[in-house]
């Protein structure tokens, strides 16, 4: 029994883009007991067509808790402390002390809130963007970002914003949900990644918002990664009512976190997006922001800063390129089912190992290009074949990848190994072996290491 009264467990929660993950971890050794995932499929129609991406709150809740109460009862009673973690940039707005209810079963439902506008949404065009006031950050501003969210619906649906007085990340409105907090916490990752935010000084661009006529009262208060923010209301399946909770985690830090293995590794992570990153010295202070950039500087833990090449450019160019796939098969009135397309390209990519076709595979733009389009060149009629172009498609994400961040800058920045992780990656050998074609450095591909894992263990040490 632990000292701590029996409390042996930590819970760890990751609110993804595609999925949600929980993990068991023990908390006297560190070692991962179990974990279960469930995909949300919380992406709904929206009025913006391509422009616009959004997801129903009440489907990440239902994958969440359906995650939740598969863990065994015996071990949520003794949970000591819960740690969340998930998709960063995106943005949901509710009523304070009304955004959700609960019934007498435990059981969660979001009630006035509004959908969750996530990191993919790009109603914020280049137009817009350059309209808004320059923020005080050495972080660009985005399409997906909550501030930049917040600032279209002023422009073009101020009606929109007088239904709600709290918003953040689909992850802060999961902990004022399990707190009961009448006002959202924020940690300094999450609110890097909404935009105006200074992470030297660990402030929002106040004054420079308020200058435009920002609605304030929907910026979260901001505390230091780590901080137990709140207690759970009441016992929540089996977890004990009083377990404290932390400020929400950004996915990306606490997939690092639970990756990291030594100081001169580099963690790359692909699953629905794709980054490379790797931890800067403990003296480094973030220069200016500079447009071309292709490389940001998001904060980590213990006031450390992560070298990151964050591309849009993931496993979701692959999930698309699997539905153009089935959506021709239905056009010819065949039907192949989704997983066999996956099997069968997987497959037809290993057996091809050289192509001269070329993918330029960035249908969803970069930040630092947020117009560039995807192309398709040196086509012929030898290199047509469907495990040519998934090759090529393969080699394009980690190209485009490389561009972002070389090995010369790997090598130069003291890196001696990459460790790779993330479902896209892990599972796929193509993409893996595209990866140590690119990178003149040892490659090693994570066991279970993902952001729930990570946010377990963060939590467990703070």
């Amino acid at each position: 029994m632990a000292e701590n009264g029996g409390l042996d467990f930590v819970l760890g929660i990751d609110l993804g883009t595609t999925t949600v993950k929980v993990a068991l971890v023990d908390s006297k050794d560190n070692t991962v007991v179990q974990t279960l995932s469930r995909e949300t499929k919380a992406t709904v129609p929206n009025d913006l067509g391509p422009l616009g991406d959004e997801q129903d709150p009440e489907r990440v809740l239902t994958a969440l808790q359906f995650c939740v109460s598969g863990l065994p009862k015996e071990k949520l009673l003794r949970v000591s402390r819960v740690g969340i973690s998930g998709q960063m940039h995106g943005i949901i707005f509710w009523k304070s002390r009304a955004g959700w209810t609960q019934n007498n079963f435990g059981r969660f439902d979001p009630d006035k809130t509004s959908q969750l506008f996530t990191w993919q949404d790009g109603r914020c065009t280049k137009d817009f963007l350059s309209k808004l006031p320059e923020p005080d950050s050495h972080l660009r501003l985005a399409t997906g970002m909550g501030c930049a969210t917040v600032f279209w619906f002023m422009e073009n649906k101020p009606s929109f914003l007088e239904d709600y007085d709290c918003a953040g990340t689909i992850q802060d409105f999961v902990v004022a949900m399990l707190c009961h907090l009448e006002r959202p916490v924020m940690s300094i990752q999450n609110a890097a990644s909404w935009g105006y935010f200074d992470t030297v000084s660990k402030q929002w661009n106040s004054e420079r918002l308020s200058a435009a006529g920002f609605p304030i009262h929907f910026l979260p208060k901001v505390c230091d990664t780590g901080t137990l923010v709140g207690h759970l209301e009441c016992a929540w399946y089996n977890i004990p009512e009083g377990t404290p909770i932390g400020a929400a985690f950004g996915d990306l830090q606490c997939s690092m976190y639970s990756s990291l293995q030594q100081e001169h590794d580099a963690v790359l992570n692909i699953s629905t997006s794709a980054q490379l990153a790797f931890q800067m010295p403990t003296d480094f202070v973030p220069p200016s922001t500079n447009p071309d950039d292709t490389i940001n500087y998001f904060p980590y833990f213990n006031d450390r800063y992560l070298a990151v090449a964050a591309s849009l450019t993931g496993g979701n160019t692959m999930a698309a390129f699997v539905k153009m796939l089935q959506q021709w098969t239905h056009a010819l009135g065949l039907g192949v089912p989704e997983n066999k397309i996956w099997e069968r390209v997987l497959a037809l990519g290993q057996e091809c190992h050289d192509t001269d076709l070329e993918i330029v595979p960035t249908i969803y733009g970069e930040r630092h290009k947020p117009d560039q389009h995807a192309s398709v060149t040196h086509i012929s009629t030898l290199n047509l074949t469907l495990g040519s172009v998934y090759r090529s498609l393969c080699r394009g994400i980690i190209s485009n990848l490389y561009s972002m961040m070389s090995s010369e800058f790997l090598i130069g920045s003291n890196i001696k190994r990459i460790v790779g992780s993330g479902s896209a990656l892990t599972k796929n050998c193509v993409l893996q072996e595209e990866v140590e074609g690119h990178y003149k450095l040892p490659v090693t591909y994570g066991n279970g290491v993902d952001a729930a894992v990570g946010a377990a263990l963060v939590i467990l040490k703070h």
